[in-house]
Order: C-alpha cells, then structure tokens, then sequence
C-alpha cells in the first residue's frame, strides 16, 4: 500500500479516536445532568465544530433550551471557521432577529464568512453597526473589517478602514499588506511595508510572508533579498511558511540557485514546500532536476507526500523537455502507487507532449479520456501538430470537437483546411474554408 494511503489512514484513525472520545465524554455529561450547563454546551459545540461535525454542533446548539450570546458566538464561529460561510451569516441573520446584540467576536466571525460569501452588504451593514454604537474598532475588528473588503475587492475601503484606526499594530499592517498582495496590488504592498517599518513596528512571519507573496509578483528581488537577511538574522527562516516564501520568490525571480539555498536549509519541508521547488526547477528548464527531487519527497518527504500539485509540477517538466517514457510513467504513477485521480491538468499535460511529440493517435486517445471537455487552446496546439504531420483523422477528430466547444472560432478551420490541401484533398479543404467564411458572416 502507498504511503499516501498510509498516512491518510493514521490520520483518520487519529481523528476517529479523538472523536470516540469526545462523544464518550458528551454521553457522560447527559449521564450527569450537565448537558443543560451553558459552559458544557459551548464546550460541546465548539468541540464538534472542530472535529466538522457541524450537524452535531448544531443539535447541542438546537438543544440549549436559554441560549445567550456565547452560544450564538460558538455556532455563528464554528460555521465560519470550518467553512460553512452562509450558515454562518443565516445564523447571525437569525441572532438579530431574536434580539441579541452582537459583539466583536460575533463580528470577526461573521465578518470572515461575509469575505468568503463575497457578501459585501452584510459586511458593510456590520461597519455601520460598529460606527453607528460607537463601538471600539480595535484591531481584530478592523483587520476583519480590512480582510472583508479586500476578499470583495473594494480596496478603498480597505485602505479607509486602516487609515481611519486610531492605534494600528501589527495584525492591522499585515491585513492591509495582505489584501494588496492578494489583489495584486505587489506596489502599494511593498510602499506599505516600508511604512511599517519605518513606524517601527516589529514584523512577523505573517508580514515576511505577504510581503514576498507582493515581490514574487512583480520580481521586486532586492526587496526580498533584504526579507531574506531579515528572515535569516531573527530565526524566521526556519519557518516552514516564511521559507516556501522565499522559494517561490526566488524562483520567479529567476534566482534558481537561492531558491535551492533555502529549500535545503529547511529543517523541516511540507507539500507545499517540495511543490514548490520541484515547480521552480520545472518552470526554469531543469527537468531532470525536477524529476531528482520528485524521486527525493517520494523516498524522504516523511510526511510530505507527492499530490496532484506535485504532479502538474513533474508532468509539466516532462512537457518542456519533451520527456515522452517519464511522462507516461508519472501519469501511471499517479494512480497505481499514490491513489491520486488525474485531474484536467494532468490530462493536458499528457496531450500537449504527445502532440509536441506527434503521437497524435495516442493523444487524442487522452483526450476521451478526460474528466472534463479540453479548452479550445489545448485543441487547437493538437490540432496544429495534426497539420504539421498532415495527419487527417486525428484532425476530423479534433475539429469536431471544437465546433462543439467553439463553433464560430474562425481560426480552426483554416488549419484543417491547410491540412486537406497540404494532402491535396482539395473538396475537403474548399468545405472547410467555406465554413469559415460562414462563420465569418455570422
């Protein structure tokens, strides 16, 4: 059994155990009467939330028979937090109704799942809220309130919102820089960055973090080469996080060498981590490199284990080094020793070497085989390499396929018909150019 199968099967053992305990210890609260203690019930919902057991969560909740606002607060975060944004937002929807008055972790909460939702009148209502009762926009609402805004993409919100706080710390400074970075504002991110420090406020991983996200963007190297020394001279590059950073900073830099530097000074690696570097060497043209360090994760990753990122990664290495045997045995690899199902990418990846390597039948055998209908541009690269081989079948194929996708695409049609008169077809090839002026007309 692969080792992937393995671990996923430790962590559901794990997870299942803590959960048989947790359900022993709720039967033993309704045993004793506590069930109807209101810290018990929060207790309860909190726990269950955690272990996504949100239909659990919201019996207890269902249950409690004088709910306050802490109970509101543990469903109303317990949703946000595992993800169920409209839940979250109905639940504080509902809170309102009965009367209850909201308060700043009512407000995180919702504020998240507003941002998720891309809710921005619920956000906005919750910011009058706070203006209108004057209550303190400290810094966890404000950075919500920021972190929101940004998730919407008003950012002149976002920026009024951070402006208008009185006192700002250092989660203040990072929502904002993160909100730029996120909605590619690399530029704005990186002025504010010098703000930060210039106000001298210490930074932490999470701004090292947003910081280089905003250089890798726009290839601000000298930026992230003084993030590094930072890094490096307070301990922070031995983050796992900050560390990835770095790499994918380097690595669209085009420093391929400091990317490695810091890859192999990492005490400890994840997926994202190996996903990465293996990316960074695919990208830059070292296939072979990519493939070694793909052989590495397999053999050494620990509990890092090759994912489907990980072989878009090494399929797309294979593709650029025109690496036909590697690429068909990854894609087996796949399946047979690391359980994972292939993805479009990873069928794309296959069809484009193939066709770069002219084994059109093969490749178009691939094509009946993805999960989803290929784009008109993986089709058209197909149907290209079928005219360069005057290949006819593959090419009725391929052609057919795109009038359903895209029938008006004029383009496809003058190839195929390059083709037929490449094989002096010639009734074929005037067929076809009488389709494109067809769909030219319309």
């Amino acid at each position: 059994m692969v080792k992937k199968t393995r671990q996923s099967e430790v962590d559901l053992l794990l997870h299942n155990s803590a959960l048989s305990h947790g359900l022993a210890a709720h039967s033993s609260v309704f045993k004793i009467g506590l069930d109807v203690d209101g810290h018990v019930s929060h207790s309860l919902i909190t726990m269950y939330a955690r272990f996504g057991e949100l239909g659990s969560a919201r019996k207890v909740f269902d249950e409690i028979p004088d709910r306050d606002l802490v109970s509101w607060n543990s469903m109303i975060s317990g949703y946000s937090k595992m993800g169920y944004a409209r839940d979250a937002v109905e639940l504080f929807d509902e809170m309102r109704d009965k009367g209850f008055w909201p308060d700043e972790t009512t407000f995180v909460s919702v504020l998240g799942s507003c941002g998720d939702l891309d809710d921005i009148g619920s956000g906005r209502w919750v910011e009058g809220f706070v203006m209108e009762n004057n209550m303190e926009l400290n810094s966890f609402m404000g950075s919500a309130l920021i972190n929101m805004y940004g998730k919407c993409g008003d950012l002149v919100s976002a920026r009024r919102v951070f402006d208008g706080m009185v006192t700002r710390d250092v989660v203040t400074w990072n929502a904002m820089i993160t909100v730029y970075a996120q909605n590619g504002l690399s530029n704005e991110a990186i002025m504010l960055f010098n703000g930060m420090k210039e106000a001298g406020v210490n930074l932490d991983k999470i701004t090292l973090i947003g910081i280089l996200s905003a250089c890798a963007s726009i290839g601000a190297l000298d930026v992230g080469k003084w993030v590094d020394t930072y890094a490096s001279q307070r301990g922070l590059q031995d983050n796992i996080y900050v560390a990835t950073a770095l790499i994918d900073m380097y690595a669209k830099c085009g420093i391929i060498d400091s990317a490695l530097r810091v890859f192999e000074g990492m005490p400890l690696k994840n997926e994202v981590s190996w996903n990465a570097m293996i990316t960074a060497l695919a990208f830059h043209g070292q296939a072979r490199e990519a493939l070694s360090l793909f052989e590495r994760m397999s053999k050494e990753g620990g509990d890092a284990h090759p994912n489907e990122i990980t072989f878009v990664g090494v399929l797309s290495a294979c593709v650029h080094a025109g690496l036909v045997d590697e690429c068909r045995c990854l894609f087996d690899l796949m399946s047979t020793s690391f359980g994972l199902i292939p993805r479009i990418e990873h069928y794309s990846c296959m069809v484009d070497l193939l066709a770069r390597a002219c084994h059109l039948h093969e490749a178009w055998d691939v094509v009946e085989k993805m999960p989803e209908k290929p784009d008109e541009i993986l089709l058209g690269a197909l149907l290209g390499a079928c005219q360069k081989r005057k290949n006819v079948d593959v090419s009725q194929r391929v052609m057919q396929l795109l009038q359903d996708i895209k029938p008006t695409s004029s383009g496809n049609y003058v190839i195929s018909s390059k083709i037929y008169a490449n094989l002096r077809m010639w009734d074929e090839s005037e067929k076809n150019e009488g389709i494109d002026e067809t769909k030219r007309c319309q």
